[in-house]
């Protein structure tokens, strides 16, 4: 097959979507597909990088002003449109829904080929970086639904990462979706010690040996809600002599800072931005004692997939998918939104018992091995096929000539 990935951010940009349309990419390219990415380009300017099955075809962009260190493309149809005619593919798979999902829909619809596109955000996700006025994030969320739908009744197919998107997306608009979960790289994150390169990471982010260390992980924005995560850790690094370490980048990042200044944890804290070395970031879920999130956005979760595959407890929000991961009561425990003292609660309960912490790091690393990448890999290479098949049977009846009435 001939894969087209349609997406705004694509690594080195860090986000969730980025992270899933490279994952697809590479796994459609080990498995013999030639693969095209068509992204904004990190570094603003055009340019081209080619590699065995693989071409990712950067546009040029201009700085994401809601996001650190993302870029967006912008009035590119026209290349974008070329580049899809010269490579001729045989599907296209979208990752973002409004300029991208768009140009490739314009695509399909002279091609005859089938798209398709995963559901990385809902509505209410975008809604929550307008200005806190409640009926204005009313009227845009259901603005976002009314163009969703209509978005959605065009794709030959729409894949949601969770039973929980899927079910929410049924219930909203009434259109069903495939389920199909983002893979995890079960080499890379692994629930084996850190040993030495735990240590070498310990140096680095000054935290001295044998300190429990809480983590989060992830864009520093405010849907992810990381303010909650540092008042309920307050609670227990004035009671305990632990750390906690926040790997990740974003606009609340300076405010996170004096967050914890005026909490009076600035010393026991550790911010170290974006993580672009797997190894290194594989390395940090080792080292740690816990993982702890506040996020309600969540469509999957990657971030809480890696934690469970390197066999962390977890402490989480019930929102979303998120109980799709984290068991409660079995590898972790979920606390109701922006509940900060059954958060803390929760850290303590887990650090003070090592058994329940043993246990919660076994029954973590059992769930996250349901989530294999060749699971996800097999899945999506299976549905393009089916998708490909059905829309060459539907070509070829719409081209049968029409039966002459005469002879009926």
């Amino acid at each position: 097959m001939r894969i087209t990935y349609l997406t705004q951010p694509y690594p080195p940009m860090v986000s969730g979507a980025a992270i899933v349309a490279e994952q697809l990419a590479e796994g459609m390219a080990s498995l013999g597909h030639e693969v095209l990415i068509i992204a904004a380009s990190d570094t603003g300017y055009p340019y081209v990088e080619r590699r065995k099955n693989v071409t990712v075809l950067r546009m040029k962009s201009f700085r994401n002003p809601l996001r650190v260190n993302q870029r967006l493309m912008f009035l590119q149809r026209r290349a974008v449109l070329k580049a899809l005619t010269d490579f001729q593919p045989d599907i296209i798979h979208v990752h973002e829904p409004v300029q991208m999902g768009l140009v490739g829909l314009k695509y399909v619809s002279r091609a005859r080929i089938p798209i398709t596109m995963t559901t990385h955000q809902l509505p209410w996700f975008v809604a929550s970086y307008l200005p806190n006025i409640s009926f204005l994030r009313r009227w845009m969320e259901k603005l976002l639904w009314v163009y969703s739908r209509w978005l959605v009744e065009k794709y030959t197919l729409v894949i949601s990462p969770t039973k929980t998107i899927s079910n929410i997306i049924k219930a909203k608009i009434g259109i069903k979706t495939k389920t199909v979960n983002y893979g995890i790289d079960l080499q890379t994150f692994k629930s084996n010690p850190a040993g030495q390169a735990g240590d070498s990471l310990r140096a680095k982010f000054h935290i001295p040996a044998g300190k429990p260390i809480l983590l989060h992980t992830g864009r520093l924005d405010k849907d992810k809600r990381v303010d909650c995560v540092i008042r309920a850790a307050a609670q227990v690094v004035h009671k305990r002599d632990i750390y906690l370490l926040i790997a990740g980048d974003g606009c609340e990042k300076p405010a996170l800072i004096n967050l914890c200044r005026s909490l009076g944890i600035e010393a026991n804290v550790r911010f170290t931005g974006f993580i672009s070395d797997k190894e290194e970031l594989a390395g940090i879920y080792k080292m740690s004692s816990l993982f702890v999130t506040a996020s309600e956005i969540e469509t999957q979760g990657i971030a809480i997939l890696e934690a469970a595959a390197s066999g962390l407890p977890i402490v989480a929000v019930r929102a979303t998918c998120i109980p799709e991961i984290v068991h409660h009561g079995i590898n972790g425990y979920l606390t109701n939104p922006g509940d900060i003292d059954s958060m803390n609660r929760a850290i303590i309960r887990i650090l003070g018992d090592s058994a329940r912490a043993r246990d919660m790091k076994i029954k973590s690393r059992a769930i996250a091995e349901k989530f294999k990448l060749e699971i996800t890999f097999s899945r999506h290479e299976k549905l393009y096929k089916q998708m490909i098949n059905q829309k060459s049977r539907q070509t070829f009846a719409s081209r049968k000539p029409a039966k002459n009435p005469l002879f009926v």
